[in-house]
């Protein structure tokens, strides 16, 4: 079989948590072909979407981890799978992106996740789906109304819609100190929309990250904590990460959305839960496989590969 993963540049992976690398080692040995290239890769021409890929060689060294063929003009139907793995910022050109891999798709490309699933499923805006599940949240970027939620819940969260890794978020305490100032700021003096909730104070006990594969649940999930008196857990903002077992309202939450979310083309999914709220529907990159793997011994990016597999056997 041969796989072509879209991502990041490769020289950016750090081997010991990237979870797409998981992802590759596993494929690797299970003898499958893995291939790379990025989004300025590919291109539409005379009709077919190709891109400039490189077959990847893994050395076995988690610094000096992998070398690369030349790369060679193939259109994207002549792979079995297609992995999308290109991290946000999902602006336009990650939406160009879609659209090219939606065409590829219809050339006989398979893709996972699905491009236009990934497009209709903001990250922010996709628990609105599943309000039962979710803390009290308002999406706007009228200023009035922003105060008027905070007035009504005191303790609150603002962020932006397309952020990523804990990136431009806000609490506003019962004072209101610095509000005007941080609505204008996420806001851009009223011209962006951004999503308010209230405050969770079981963040202290870790914003879980809750992996969804093939439709089906992660039996473990990674708690990420925050760390010196920040109020964001993720990782990338200096959050601790403890696997931990899923809770019985973790399975409730997971179990509900995992076949739902399946059917609309995505394989993989991350769900981000504080607490008992469901609080993002992370699709396009989703992470934590190898904390996960490393603390409790499940194979994350086994399951996801066994995943693949399965969405390609013939029905």
């Amino acid at each position: 079989m041969k796989i072509a993963f879209l991502t990041d540049p490769l020289s950016q992976f750090k081997t010991y948590k990237d979870s797409t690398y998981a992802m590759m080692v596993e494929a690797d040995k299970r003898g499958y072909a893995i291939h790379f290239f990025g989004p300025e890769d590919m291109a539409l021409e005379n009709g077919k979407v190709i891109a400039n890929i490189r077959r990847i060689r893994l050395t076995g060294d988690s610094k000096d981890w992998y070398r690369l063929d030349e790369p060679v003009a193939l259109p994207l139907s002549d792979f079995d799978a297609i992995v999308q793995r290109k991290d946000p910022p999902f602006d336009m050109e990650y939406i160009y992106g879609t659209y090219l891999l939606e065409l590829a798709e219809k050339q006989g490309a398979r893709v996972f996740n699905k491009p236009s699933a990934i497009r209709d499923h903001n990250e922010k805006l996709s628990i609105a789906e599943f309000s039962q599940f979710t803390a009290p949240t308002l999406v706007a970027r009228d200023e009035q109304r922003i105060r008027a939620f905070h007035k009504e819940h005191h303790d609150i969260i603002l962020k932006p819609l397309d952020g990523m890794g804990g990136t431009g978020i806000f609490r506003i305490g019962t004072d209101g100190m610095n509000l005007g100032s941080v609505i204008e700021t996420l806001t851009v003096n009223g011209s962006r929309t951004i999503m308010v909730q209230r405050y969770i104070p079981e963040i202290v006990h870790g914003d879980k990250r809750i992996l969804l594969i093939g439709g089906k649940v992660v039996p473990f999930c990674l708690a990420r904590i925050p760390q010196n008196g920040e109020v964001r857990g993720n990782l990338a903002a200096g959050g601790l990460g403890v696997a931990q077992e899923l809770s019985a309202t973790d399975l409730e939450i997971a179990q509900t959305l995992a076949p739902q979310l399946y059917q609309r083309g995505l394989l993989l999914v991350g769900l981000d839960v504080i607490g008992s709220n469901l609080t993002e529907v992370n699709v396009t990159s989703p992470t934590c496989f190898q904390e996960i793997t490393q603390q409790k011994g499940f194979n994350v990016a086994g399951m996801f590969i066994d995943a693949l597999e399965a969405a390609l056997a013939p029905k």
